[in-house]
């Protein structure tokens, strides 16, 4: 079985490094990494050539942003699994893709989840926020719940069937995806209940006050769209986020 890890990334030099390395580090032996550069301009391209190695294929070129070049990925992508690396984030420990390979050898699985740490953009050591997925259930959609979309690993199967991501979205195409995948689709998913990926804090979707809110308009026509819910759902999404600071489990 083999897993595709694609990295989107445009004028990352100073992180992509460690989430080449930590794909390439897996113990998992069938996988192939395929890496979306949006044709950088700071070093990015130096620094992955010095990261290069036989299971890694290297594209460079325009995008319309990450859910484009995501998508691009996974129009090149062999594997049975596909999952995300970003160019801030790095998997957690070398048998990540391992873990995830047995929970796939049940057939009926669509997809496999497990928890996130959000560390300091300047300290990777530093852990701000701690994501704590818990098992699935169709009903937590409409308590606004989803699993962290970087260790989210998917079926190619679903991606044929339901579709890829809709760019339309600037920055919630992540999170109608899931709904549409969980949602309409009634995909079935399996936890691991451990930390798979690390990822720095600074996402584009939390950059402005203007940024938080173009991302809940998002957030809510990705709701409505995919008839999960609507605005109470949107608060307890939100609201589902304040645990995650504190050190508590998401319920």
């Amino acid at each position: 079985m083999m897993i595709t890890i694609i990295t989107a990334v445009y004028n990352r030099a100073s992180t992509i490094g460690e989430a080449l390395d930590s794909v390439a580090r897996q113990t998992y032996a069938d996988v192939e990494h395929i890496v979306i550069d949006g044709q950088s301009n700071d070093g990015t391209l130096e620094e992955i050539a010095r990261h290069q190695h036989p299971a890694m294929r290297v594209i460079s070129e325009p995008d319309e942003g990450i859910y484009d070049a995501l998508n691009k990925g996974m129009r090149f992508a062999r594997g049975d699994i596909i999952g995300l690396v970003h160019s801030d984030d790095y998997l957690s420990h070398d048998q990540v893709l391992t873990k995830v390979a047995a929970a796939f050898a049940d057939p009926a699985i669509d997809a496999v989840y497990g928890d996130l740490d959000y560390v300091s953009a300047d300290n990777s050591s530093r852990i701000v926020r701690q994501w704590r997925s818990g098992e699935y259930h169709p009903r937590r959609l409409r308590r606004g719940w989803m699993p962290p979309h970087p260790a989210l690993f998917i079926r190619r199967r679903v991606f044929e069937v339901h579709g890829g991501y809709d760019a339309n979205y600037r920055i919630a195409a992540d999170f109608e995806a899931i709904l549409r995948w969980f949602g309409r689709g009634g995909i079935r998913a399996a936890y691991i209940p451990e930390v798979l990926v690390k990822m720095r804090v600074g996402g584009v979707s939390n950059q402005s006050l203007s940024r938080i809110l173009q991302k809940s308009r998002e957030d809510y026509r990705a709701l409505r769209s995919n008839q999960v819910g609507g605005l109470v759902t949107l608060a307890l999404k939100n609201l589902s986020k304040i645990p995650q600071f504190l050190g508590l489990q998401r319920r």
